[in-house]
């Protein structure tokens, strides 16, 4: 097993030499996995003949250079500080990502080209669809929750039927549904009410079991307390139950919004003019489909991250009323 001292390793996160190590490292990793590119990238085709023909010593002699490389970069980290070692570990993954990303041949002038629509247009309406549906999804939760827990079995029922129901149908069929199958009925829905819809009684079948365990989580003496003090139901939920059911909700939730968001891409099959809907629709018309399928992979990816950061602020704040 392996100990390293803290004294030491204290001594070593101030060393130049140690941090010089680490990026020449990072280097070398960016390096080896762009071999492609280079006149050495010729040993990494299938090896076929005679082996000093084919480059198989050439080939074991890279992978071993690779091998000693990865374990020195897994000891020099681990004598860093932990937030030290997870911006470097970051760092080394992102180039390897953009490694694998440029092996694609990518043209990166029709990214750039393409990026304002991508951003005005397909960024604007996925986020739009995305919040709106967040906004509803928790609504019919907080509604749905309160019916399951009710005395009353008619909006039991109801709420127990709603959950079943939406969370039994794949989100593709229900958005087919609502989108080709109402107006058989006469009720005709344009493509972005009918995204928002779908998402949101989906999304909603779900966070309402979120909500459900997050409000049953409460001490049922909480609620004696507040009506032996005359609170209304509302004001009881809003000041007593869900202030402290907030903590066990937000985490699970947070999720839930950030698969929303990607979600939201399904949308793109009814015509809504959202990322992946652009990023098909540029992709196809000169036949670049990696490229538009790279950025908006990143867009998207952006954007979850974003989501992340305001997950755990909400979460450290909520958190704070647990700390005694």
């Amino acid at each position: 097993m392996l100990y390293i001292d803290t004294v030491d390793s204290e001594v070593l996160v101030h060393k130049p030499w140690f941090v010089g190590m680490v990026f020449v490292l990072v280097l070398a990793f960016a390096f080896v996995v762009n071999l492609t590119d280079t006149p050495m990238g010729q040993l990494l085709r299938p090896a076929i003949g005679d082996p000093l023909v084919s480059g198989v010593y050439g080939r074991f002699a890279i992978a071993l250079v690779i091998s000693i490389l990865f374990c020195l970069n897994i000891v020099l980290i681990g004598f860093a500080r932990y937030k030290v070692q997870v911006a470097i570990v970051w760092l080394e993954l992102l180039f390897l990502l953009f490694a694998f990303f440029n092996a694609f041949d990518l043209s990166l002038p029709f990214i750039w080209q393409k990026l304002p629509i991508l951003l005005t247009q397909g960024l604007f309406t996925t986020v739009y669809v995305a919040a709106v549906s967040i906004f509803f999804a928790t609504i019919l939760a907080v509604v749905g929750a309160v019916a399951k827990l009710s005395g009353n079995g008619f909006a039991f029922a109801i709420a127990s039927f709603y959950t079943s129901f939406f969370r039994g149908l794949p989100l593709l069929m229900q958005l087919y549904l609502i989108y080709l199958g109402l107006p058989q009925i006469g009720i005709v829905i344009d493509a972005v009410p009918s995204g928002v819809l779908a998402l949101s009684l989906c999304y909603g079948a779900y966070m309402t079991e979120i909500f459900r365990a997050g409000i049953q989580s409460i001490d049922r003496g909480q609620w004696e307390a507040s009506r032996s003090i005359g609170f209304g139901f509302g004001l009881t939920m809003r000041k007593i139950i869900l202030p402290q059911a907030l903590p066990v909700i937000i985490p699970p939730t947070g999720n839930h919004f950030i698969s929303m968001l990607k979600d939201s891409s399904l949308v793109s099959i009814v015509g809504v003019w959202e990322l992946t809907f652009l990023a098909r629709s540029l992709g196809q018309a000169t036949f670049k489909h990696m490229e538009m399928l790279i950025a908006v992979a990143l867009i998207y990816w952006i954007m979850s991250i974003c989501m992340e950061f305001i997950q755990a602020r909400i979460e450290r704040h909520y958190a704070r009323s647990k700390i005694r």
